[in-house]
């Protein structure tokens, strides 16, 4: 099983992470700025991940989408809309504006499957017109130590998508979500991200949303820093983006200012890091405007 903390010499000083996260905390509203919230807003994947979505339902909000700049002409576009893999054609048909389609996909958001299957379905993803692909973390093989099979299976991932997005002539991104709410400690969240970056993600992600415990500002630090240590051993620029349990403009611009603290302001752009959110859109807007806006 590689070492991946000693392969690129970071080991998680935890009460560094807390002592910096309550210092950005103090100083949060300090930066409840309009460029700083239409920054945050640039970077979000607006998401809608329910049981009960429909092609109608998830049409009206591409069309939500497609309005905003006329309703909003001073703000940008969120980055891209997040659904379920069966409505990457419906996003596709509906879409006017420019902003992404990303797709959770791979048997989202167990990975409870067959490798096969999850190919299969990351494939018709990429064909159905996905420009983003999020996948979880096999955490069965790598919470019982299998690393390399937790690998294989990102390396799989990413030679499906890159090969169907070939042939479209097209590139498309893979975020690997490594549910850091489960892995627990900040060495498994670690080893982690340097798995996922090795394998071939162009981004990691905290969390999908759909346990107990998903993102957090400690896991947050300590993958922003496995991100700065990657880019150090290997000129690769990974993006982050925490997902789940992120409501409220305040806690957007927390991970906004994690992120520049830990990587700089160079990440700060949708290239590099996004949001992974179905409410934080309207809060952000609410705060911008100083009254209540339930525009998504």
């Amino acid at each position: 099983m590689v070492n991946y903390l000693e392969k690129y010499g970071y080991y998680p000083k935890t009460s560094e992470i807390d002592g910096a996260i309550a210092n950005i905390s103090a100083n949060v509203d300090g930066f409840m700025t309009e460029d700083v919230l239409k920054a945050c807003f640039s970077m979000l994947d607006l998401t809608s991940l329910k049981t009960d979505d429909t092609d109608a339902s998830i049409a009206a909000l591409v069309e939500k989408v497609n309005s905003f700049r006329a309703d909003y002409p001073e703000w940008p576009y969120p980055a891209s809309v997040c659904v379920y893999p069966n409505f990457a054609s419906t996003v596709r048909d509906t879409r006017k504006g420019d902003f992404h389609i990303t797709v959770v996909s791979a048997c989202f958001p167990s990975s409870q499957s067959f490798l096969d299957v999850k190919l299969l379905e990351c494939a018709k993803t990429v064909e159905d017109g996905a420009d983003e692909v999020d996948i979880v973390l096999a955490l069965n093989s790598f919470l019982a130590g299998d690393y390399e099979k937790a690998s294989e299976e990102i390396r799989a991932v990413r030679k499906c998508i890159d090969e169907v997005a070939a042939k479209q002539g097209r590139k498309v991104h893979l975020k690997v979500i490594l549910e850091t709410g489960l892995l627990v400690s900040a060495e498994n969240i670690a080893n982690a991200s340097f798995l996922a970056m090795e394998a071939g993600a162009d981004f990691i992600k905290t969390s999908t949303g759909k346990v107990e415990v998903n993102a957090t500002p400690m896991a947050a630090f300590v993958m922003c820093q496995c991100i700065a240590k990657f880019y150090e051993k290997t000129g690769k620029k990974i993006g982050f983006k925490p997902a789940g349990g992120i409501s409220s403009a305040k806690d957007a611009i927390c991970y906004y200012l994690i992120v520049s603290a830990a990587l700089g302001k160079e990440w700060l752009n949708k290239d590099l890091f996004r949001f992974g959110v179905s409410r934080v859109a309207n809060s952000i807007l609410s705060v911008a405007q100083q009254k209540t806006i339930a525009y998504f």
